[in-house]
């Protein structure tokens, strides 16, 4: 029997760094908010069973007269008041899933650029092995430098990846680590690494450099250029 599905969105950030008057996340790219067209991806994929939208409270009735009415809806689709932080956020998003025996995908609502393929390849993978998040192996030549720029050593490359989402937990597993994570007070960058902490392995598979997470006003300009050669973004 496949196990039931659940994706949660997490788009509660205000975008601060992006300096555009409007979290980064409603910014329109292609016609559209960058949160639709990350709701979509997640609507397309046939896997996915239920979608958890996790954005301020504040801003329930923006993204019911905005971002929920574009999208074909085809599955339940809820949204959740987001937390302080990420990580709190993805905590509120856990803690609203009613299928607890089932798989949860964690993701970017600012990731509009994923492939519905690649979010049923982290399905599967997870799946056989419990956690499997999606990541690009490190290309360039990374250097660790001090606070003021010098130079300390090269890193071997080899083996170093960079995160990405989506990413993709048994439910009791990623909320055992998440409760883990708050009573120690611990913030982790992504949630495999609160997985990594409790001793459970994740597994990595070859994301795309196109999934991008937007950022800066730059990513927004490269997510523009990427979907209009995507002439899949125009038919809906």
């Amino acid at each position: 029997m496949r196990s039931v599905v659940s994706a949660i969105i997490v788009a509660a950030g205000s975008g601060v760094r992006m300096n555009a008057g409007c979290p980064k996340q409603y910014l329109t790219i292609a016609g559209r908010p960058v949160l639709n067209h990350t709701l979509q991806k997640f609507l397309d994929c046939r896997q996915v069973d239920v979608i958890d939208l996790v954005v301020p409270k504040a801003d329930f009735g923006y993204c019911r007269e905005n971002i929920l009415p574009p999208v074909d809806p085809g599955k339940p689709i809820r949204l959740i008041g987001g937390g302080a932080a990420r990580q709190d956020s993805v905590h509120k998003g856990l803690a609203a899933v009613e299928e607890k025996n089932g798989l949860v995908i964690i993701h970017d609502g600012v990731r509009p650029l994923v492939q519905t393929g690649l979010i049923a390849d982290c399905i599967l993978q997870a799946q056989e092995t419990g956690a499997c998040i999606a990541g690009i192996p490190a290309y360039d030549t990374i250097k660790r430098a001090d606070d003021s720029g010098d130079i300390e050593e090269t890193v071997e490359r080899k083996g170093l990846w960079l995160a990405q989402t989506p990413q993709v937990f048994r439910y009791g597993l990623i909320r055992k680590a998440h409760e883990r994570a708050i009573v120690e007070g611990y913030m982790g960058t992504d949630d495999a690494i609160l997985v990594e902490r409790i001793g459970n392995p994740v597994k990595i598979i070859p994301g795309s450099k196109t999934n991008i997470k937007i950022t800066t006003r730059e990513d927004l300009a490269m997510a523009a250029s990427l979907l209009q050669q995507d002439g899949s973004a125009f038919q809906r």
